[in-house]
C-alpha cells in the first residue's frame, strides 16, 4: 500500500507542472507569431485573403522553363505563359491530391487551373484536368497567382467552377470534403514592360 505521505508530496507538484504549462502558453504564441510573421505565405497575405490558415503537409514543387517557383517570385507573363511542371513529392502513389491554381486580382478570385487526382510522387499530368491552364496576360497593374494543394480521401468527380468570378477555395473544398490546403505557393507577374508597385522579397517582405 502506497505511503499517504508520499501522495500528498505529489500534489504540489503537479500543481507546479499545470502553472508551468499555463506560463509557457504566452511564449508558445509569441513563438509562432514570429515564424507566421516570416512565412511569404502570410506576409504576402495569401493566407487571410484568398487561404485560411493551415499547416503545411504536402511538398509541392513548381518548375517553369527549368527553374523552381519561390514564394512571392516576381515574374513576367513570357516567363510564366507555358504550363509548369507540378510535382508532388512522398512515397504513396495511392494518396491523391487536388491542384488549384488562382488569380487573385483587387476583390476577385478566378481559377486558372483545377486538376484532381493527382498521385503522390507523380506531377500533375498524371492527374484529371478540369479547367486548362491559362497563361497569365496582365494589361495593369500586379496580379498574384497561388496554387493551392489539397488532399484527397478518395478518389472522385469534381467538376468545373460554373462561376469563375470570386471563387472561394473555401466553398470549393467544402462541396467536395477536401480539407484545408496541405500547400501553397504563390507568385506576382506584371506586364512585360511594367514596374513599379508594391514587390514581395523573399526576406524582408512587401516593399
Amino acid at each position: 500500500m502506497a505511503d499517504p505521505s508520499s501522495c500528498i508530496a505529489i500534489k504540489p507538484l503537479l500543481k507546479s507542472s499545470s502553472e508551468l504549462s499555463v506560463n509557457l502558453k504566452p511564449l508558445v504564441s509569441s513563438i509562432l507569431l514570429v515564424i507566421m510573421s516570416r512565412d511569404p505565405l502570410v506576409v504576402g497575405n495569401v493566407v487571410g485573403d484568398v487561404l485560411d490558415p493551415f499547416v503545411r503537409s504536402a511538398s509541392l514543387r513548381v518548375v517553369y522553363n527549368n527553374k523552381e517557383l519561390t514564394n512571392g517570385s516576381e515574374l513576367k507573363p513570357s516567363a510564366v505563359a507555358n504550363e509548369p511542371r507540378i510535382e508532388i513529392h512522398g512515397r504513396d502513389m495511392r494518396t491523391l491530391y487536388t491542384l488549384l491554381k488562382l488569380l487573385r486580382k483587387c476583390n476577385m478570385r478566378t481559377p486558372y487551373l483545377l486538376v484532381t487526382d493527382i498521385p503522390e510522387t507523380t506531377n500533375a499530368t498524371y492527374g484529371n484536368e478540369i479547367v486548362a491552364y491559362e497563361n497569365p496576360r496582365p494589361t495593369a497593374g500586379i496580379h498574384r497567382f497561388v496554387f493551392v494543394l489539397f488532399r484527397q480521401s478518395a478518389r472522385q468527380t469534381i467538376y468545373a467552377p460554373g462561376w469563375r468570378q470570386n471563387f472561394s477555395t473555401r466553398d470549393f473544398a467544402a462541396v467536395y470534403n477536401l480539407g484545408e490546403p496541405v500547400a501553397a505557393m504563390f507568385f506576382n507577374c506584371q506586364r512585360e514592360n511594367g514596374c513599379g508597385g508594391r514587390r514581395y522579397q523573399a526576406v524582408s517582405g512587401w516593399m
